[in-house]
């Protein structure tokens, strides 16, 4: 029989095990990839404009094309500019071409009179307000001239960024690749979903809440399924993971019980870096690599599994795709009720926020069992609650790590 023993692996904290994963984090490769698949990607490339924008000179609004020096009242109306129409006519004294927003500016003209400023009939058009030179038309080059940066490496890119691609005729990009995630859960208990629970048995829930949290932060996930307890069967998945993925988690199997087999399988195969951390839930936490690449063990409470990937996991992720910022916001909020810490380690409590009255107010998400389940459900913070005896007050205030969009009360 073997004993359970102490761990081995000094405790340390937070910020000395993000440190640890950052610090052994690589930015992957690029990749390049057409423009309907690039939001949310980090370029990997400067994009430069090889053209001027607009490409020529172009009316700003609907109205007439004059020359601003022409006093002349009335004016023949000579002919129609619409976008993407080139019109052979050139404006002259006492002539006016009706002009639509976009449409280039035809030869002889140097202004544009708004249509609301003037007076048409049976071709002949009377400007009420006489123009400046220049006036609402769009020059070459004003938004983008030729050879300018209008991109750099580390832009995330949202609908404006692929917009502007679009714009200057890039519709392929290069891009920072996103790492395949691989997830695999351990453990004699664990049965699929769709099966019937039996004595002793659990419903796998961590490797599809994992393999959901792998892709909502850009990665790609890959399910290695689940294994029971056996040395030799989980070393084998594990090396699997490591020679398909460039990042490896498991679930459960991390404590220090005789069939938490993952740290003496990681400690054999690679290097752990820290295999406990100061901080509630999810105190043994496993972080190792093997050949360069990343193995998290998280625990396997569902709670300490997804609250240990978005603290540590979800930031080593986000750097592999070049985010400059790869951690979530972290922002100030008012407890809007009593919260008792835990006596020796920070805890990550589950709460909503939200804006109540000009101001981030929260409230945790009730029991905090690492078991609990429904404590992450619809939470989208996790409230940072220093180690402590003496409770928080309602109106006193701690830091969040929002996880999701903060919640707005409904006006009536």
């Amino acid at each position: 029989m073997v004993r359970m023993q102490a761990s081995p692996y000094s405790m340390v904290s937070v910020e000395e095990a993000l440190a640890a994963i950052l610090s052994r984090t690589p930015v992957l490769g690029a990749e390049e990839v057409e423009l309907s698949q690039c939001l949310g990607r980090v370029l990997a490339e400067t994009v430069v404009a090889s053209d001027d924008l607009p490409p020529f000179d172009a009316a700003a609004v609907d109205g007439y094309a004059v020359q601003s020096a022409d006093r002349m009242q009335p004016r023949r109306v000579i002919a129609e500019v619409t976008a993407g129409q080139v019109e052979q006519l050139a404006v002259d004294r006492g002539t006016a071409m009706r002009i639509m927003t976009g449409a280039p500016l035809p030869e002889g003209a140097d202004a544009v009179v708004m249509v609301e400023q003037t007076r048409e009939s049976d071709g002949i058009v009377t400007v009420d307000a006489l123009p400046r030179p220049g006036e609402n038309i769009y020059r070459r080059g004003q938004d983008v001239f030729v050879g300018q940066e209008v991109l750099a490496p580390g832009t995330v890119l949202g609908a404006p960024e692929i917009g502007l691609l679009a714009t200057v005729g890039r519709t392929r990009v290069r891009v920072y690749r996103r790492p395949v995630v691989a997830v695999l859960s351990t453990g004699d208990e664990l049965i699929e979903p769709d099966e019937s629970l039996r004595p002793g048995a659990i419903r796998d829930s961590n490797r599809y809440a994992l393999l959901a949290s792998v892709r909502e932060a850009g990665g790609e996930p890959l399910s290695l399924g689940q294994v029971r307890d056996d040395e030799a069967e989980q070393e084998a998945l594990i090396r699997e993971g490591l020679r398909r993925a460039d990042v490896v988690l498991t679930s459960g199997g991390v404590s220090v019980g005789s069939r938490d087999l993952i740290k003496p399988i990681l400690q054999r195969i690679g290097t752990i870096h820290f295999g406990r951390v100061s901080f509630k839930p999810g105190k043994p936490t496993t972080f190792a690599t093997v050949d360069g690449r990343l193995v998290f063990g998280l625990p396997g409470f569902p709670v300490s599994s997804l609250v240990s990937f978005e603290v540590f996991v979800r930031p080593a992720l986000r750097k592999m795709q070049g985010y400059r910022q790869p951690g979530r916001p972290v922002i100030r909020v008012e407890v809007e009720h009593e919260i008792r810490p835990s006596a020796d380690r920070p805890e990550y409590q589950r709460a909503v926020v939200r804006w109540h009255e000009g101001r981030l107010v929260a409230t945790t998400t009730g029991a905090q069992r690492s078991s609990r389940l429904l404590s992450l459900a619809g939470a989208n913070a996790l409230l940072r609650i220093a180690p402590g005896t003496e409770p928080i007050p309602a109106g006193g205030q701690v830091d969040a790590l929002l996880i999701g969009e903060i919640s707005m009360e409904s006006v009536t």
